[in-house]
């Protein structure tokens, strides 16, 4: 569990009234990560999103070869740091990763929150679901007007 005034800090969790914070805040736990660590990995279970309390994560596309998984290569699609939230995938179905998240700092502190768990929260509670749809939509579409400025520039 984390405190639940660790959430209330932050804008993606700002919809939330004092019953909810202390529901998501009990399906939470810090963790400290170190530089080269891997948060998650593409195409794997999404099982939680993440709050970046401190420190740096980058996020890489993955290409691998199906036949070879030794054939990969990592593209880097951006850095997120604190108060940003990733792994929004455990959100959305089908609930799998799309990219990788690797430490980039000498640490990071993140508040981990159980994807599973915070699914079953929306599923009784219609407001705290429609709250964090349109936050992790919005999130959505501004990571894709990122990647798409990235690819602009990678063809000027």
């Amino acid at each position: 569990m984390i405190s639940p005034e660790l959430l209330r800090r932050y804008p993606f969790f700002g919809f939330l009234d004092d019953t909810q914070l202390k529901a998501v805040a009990m399906i939470a736990e810090d963790m400290c990560l170190k530089q080269g660590e891997l948060l998650f990995e593409a195409d794997t279970p999404a099982s939680a999103l993440y709050l970046i309390v401190d420190g740096r994560v980058d996020f890489l596309y993955v290409v691998a070869d199906r036949d070879d998984l030794k054939l990969r290569k990592e593209f880097y699609l951006g850095e997120h740091g604190p108060g940003e939230i990733i792994g929004i995938s455990a959100l959305i179905e089908p609930y799998v990763y799309s990219t990788a998240a690797r430490v980039t700092s000498p640490g990071c502190d993140v508040a981990r929150i159980e994807g599973a768990g915070l699914r079953a929260l929306c599923e009784v509670d219609s407001k705290l679901a429609y709250g964090l749809m349109r936050q992790t939509a919005k999130l959505a579409m501004e990571r894709l007007h990122d990647t798409r400025t990235l690819l602009a520039a990678a063809r000027a």
